[in-house]
């Protein structure tokens, strides 16, 4: 028998042997899940009278998949019999699959699934020795460990070693202080007000405080080297305080100060570079201005993105957007919570302790669906609606009580684009991305619920001429986020597939 040193050490090798293959298992379902939604949504086709059974049109093979908005255990139909396939079998079979189907190669997408799968392991691992944060709102930030569900990578991080990363994600739940720099008076390039970025330190005479993510300036790296050499730029340290990294993963928060801060990344996270690019830059004062004037009288809330600052010779590189914290926004007892944590699911959700799922839902369309319809009649303005850019506050009972919208980079103004493509985007961002996402969330936990009722009825609600016919149309506009990665469209071209309208089923 050996000595109880050597015992212990067995048992400790076997415990972490079993925790290393529960992380596997873990990633590869995670990883899995929003890359078979996509398969499954764009490209396979349903063999009728088989459940769970698709065809792909591109190879001719049979796949097999289990459970509901989150498949699992994908097969493939081989020597007949079904093969469990793990998720280089499934990045091989979809890479295999999008070649004939396309008839286009690509390299960088299944490099990207892989990324994917190995960042929610590390992320798993991390969070195995993290510690959540108390405040409910940043744990409904900090969940997103599957993230968008219909994405085929949702959580790549470029490629890059996971020690360049994990110290500021979001769903390992980090917290790190800001990088401040000085910058150069005569450098700055700034829009709107951004005296919120004085308060965070003090910059020397001459120069005006610049904060920076630390990943933010790992990425850009040597091309700031002449910079700081001729005194354009200095270091001048880091916060005294922490920051908490939102869903966004470029977005932070400080609640001390009650402050959103966005930067630039040069680094792909689900279909764009993330980048606060020149034009949108330009352009975001007037978005922003827009949306204000919609919300300033109406339902609902919005987040202003009320300035940024940068310097002239690295505008997007360096650039730090200011945004609108909570008060004067959330009414005085609730607590905003993320959208998309809602469907992901976290510590303390409302969803786990609901008596009334059909109220919660009712409260919740009510909430969220008028301040959306009312922009976009009443003001030209179109949402970008969908699960990470709305928070909903939440009362002690946890029932919804007013909605939350940010990001004027993704908003659209009808003075510049076409009337029906905006309500196509404002319909697939608040009804297939969001309002859907939740109802299948819902369902999945109360089976005897019917969601779309209630969503008809709070269309129904609101005399937008659009209303009519989208409550009778056949299909519903569905992105196509693994076709568009594949063939390697811009990040921002959006482009629909119709998918069956479960509202003209009511």
């Amino acid at each position: 028998m050996p000595p109880p040193a050597d015992r212990d050490a067995e048992a400790r090798a076997d415990a972490d042997a079993a925790a290393g293959a529960d992380v596997a298992e873990r990633a590869d379902a995670c990883a899995a899940a929003p890359l078979l939604n996509c398969l499954l949504r764009e490209v396979a086709r349903p063999v009728e009278g088989e459940p769970g059974v698709h065809r792909l049109p591109g190879s001719g093979r049979l796949l097999r998949v289990r459970g509901g908005r989150r498949p699992v255990a994908p097969e493939v139909r081989a020597d007949g019999g079904w093969q469990r396939l793990d998720h280089p079998g499934l990045v091989a079979l979809v890479a295999e699959e999008l070649r004939a189907y396309t008839g286009l190669p690509n390299h960088e997408l299944p490099a990207e699934m892989t990324d994917s799968r190995d960042a929610v392991a590390a992320l798993l691992t991390a969070r195995a020795r993290a510690t959540s944060p108390g405040d409910p709102y940043l744990r409904s930030e900090q969940c997103l460990l599957t993230g968008h569900p219909h994405h085929p990578a949702p959580k790549a991080r470029g490629g890059g070693p996971v020690t360049s990363w994990l110290p500021y994600a979001p769903e390992a739940h980090a917290r790190f202080p800001l990088t401040l720099l000085g910058l150069r008076e005569d450098a700055v390039a700034e829009e709107g007000d951004c005296s919120a970025l004085d308060a965070l330190g003090t910059a020397p005479p001459g120069y005006r405080l610049l904060p920076a993510h630390p990943w933010q300036l790992d990425l850009v790296g040597p091309a700031l080297d002449a910079a700081f050499a001729d005194g354009r730029l200095i270091r001048l340290g880091s916060t005294d305080f922490d920051t908490w990294p939102t869903a966004a993963i470029r977005t932070v928060y400080e609640p001390g100060r009650d402050l959103f801060l966005k930067f630039s990344l040069d680094v792909r996270i689900t279909n764009d570079i993330r980048r606060l690019w020149r034009h949108d830059l330009l352009k975001l004062r007037r978005a922003d201005a827009a949306v204000t004037r919609a919300f300033a009288a109406g339902p609902g809330a919005w987040l202003s993105d009320r300035g940024y600052r940068t310097a002239d010779f690295a505008f997007e590189e360096l650039a730090v957007l200011v945004r609108d914290g909570f008060a004067g926004r959330v009414p005085p007892g609730a607590t905003p919570l993320l959208a998309a944590g809602l469907v992901e699911g976290f510590g303390d959700s409302p969803l786990d302790r609901l008596t009334d799922p059909a109220a919660w839902w009712r409260a919740y369309l009510r909430a969220v669906v008028p301040p959306a319809l009312a922009a976009f009649t009443d003001h030209g303005v179109v949402l970008e609606a969908h699960l990470q850019n709305t928070l909903v506050a939440v009362d002690a009972d946890g029932m919804p009580v007013r909605a939350l919208f940010r990001d004027a980079e993704g908003v659209k103004l009808l003075t510049d684009v076409d009337r029906a493509a905006g309500w196509e985007r404002l319909v697939y961002c608040l009804l297939v991305n969001h309002l859907w996402e939740l109802a299948d969330a819902l369902t999945e936990r109360h089976p005897g619920l019917d969601p779309w009722p209630a969503v008809r009825d709070e269309l129904t609600r609101h005399p937008l001429p659009e209303i009519p016919a989208l409550l009778t149309a056949p299909t519903l506009p569905g992105k196509t986020n693994l076709l568009l990665r594949w063939t390697g469209a811009d990040g921002a071209d959006a482009r629909y597939l119709p998918l069956p309208n479960p509202l003209a089923a009511v």
